[in-house]
């Protein structure tokens, strides 16, 4: 049974299914579809344009389909679409598309914590956990079961690959790789995200796999054509495969892996200071 508290207003003009729950002070604009078994607590907007599946919970505050923040930004955008069983919390942010025939897309099962922001015109996943003050600027691309840490920002039409881990306070220019992760202090690649394979079943032989890969495009020394042809003709089946369609459609480049800088030199540790006494602990 849909329940709608008297104090929220929905527009006679949007579609909504069964056993929906709309809090109080809500607002539901014209042309909005709320899908079967939503749950939209107080003080949510859902603006006209904005299309949610089925067992979606939104949190207080919360506004989608909201006017792309874009100079251009006509009376005329696109559209929102959203997927079944997404969490999003207090205060999240997702826009409508910037040209009236284009969709901001949101698959299934997603997790957008506090304050959470995603701009028009991008491409979100399944199963992608947004934390806490995240910025994903427009037109970006997130694959499955990616992690964005808290206040980690994306630049627009960046690329962050399927499993990818972001870590928090990262700031995007360029594309992130599928499966690797992404140090929140030198937005720099520090290795393949195994927490995050490991959850998601990858096989020993597939993470096996994505190591050889790994060590092929950061550590070989190869050209970059070189390591292409290599990804190639090496890794034909299974996830290492989704490393060489990725890195020929990209056109940001993309992050590079950390390392240490040439000439740097190697700290050790003090020598011990053989003037003061030592003092034995029982």
């Amino acid at each position: 049974m849909t329940q709608i508290h008297p104090s929220a207003y929905v527009s006679p003009k949007a579609e909504i299914g069964r056993n929906v729950c709309i809090g109080p002070f809500s607002i539901v604009e014209d042309d909005v579809v709320v899908g079967d078994n939503c749950r939209l607590a107080g003080h949510v907007t859902i603006k006209s344009g904005t299309a949610l599946g089925a067992d979606n919970e939104v949190s207080e505050g919360a506004v989608l389909g909201g006017i792309p923040q874009h100079t251009k930004a006509g009376s005329q955008v696109g559209t929102l679409l959203i997927g079944n069983g997404n969490r999003i919390r207090e205060y999240v942010t997702i826009h409508r598309a910037l040209a009236p025939t284009n969709c901001t897309k949101v698959g299934d099962g997603n997790m957008f914590m506090v304050n959470s922001h995603i701009a028009h015109d991008c491409n979100i996943g399944n199963h992608t956990v947004i934390v806490n003050n995240v910025m994903l600027a427009g037109h970006i691309s997130v694959g499955d079961g990616a992690y964005f840490g808290g206040a980690a920002g994306a630049h627009q039409f960046c690329r962050i690959g399927r499993l990818a881990m972001v870590g928090g306070q990262s700031h995007l220019s360029q594309d992130v790789p599928p499966f690797v992760t992404v140090d929140g202090i030198s937005n720099h690649i520090v290795g393949l995200n195994l927490v995050g394979l490991r959850r998601a079943g990858f096989t020993r032989d597939e993470i096996k796999d994505l190591k050889a890969a790994y060590r092929v495009i950061y550590r070989s020394g190869l050209l970059w054509n070189d390591t292409l042809e290599v990804l190639k003709n090496t890794f034909t089946a299974g996830p290492a495969a989704e490393f060489h369609p990725f890195f020929t459609t990209g056109t940001r480049g993309f992050v590079h892996e950390r390392k240490t800088p040439r000439g740097a030199s190697i700290k050790i540790a003090d020598a011990p200071d053989t003037e003061r006494p030592i003092r034995k602990v029982a």
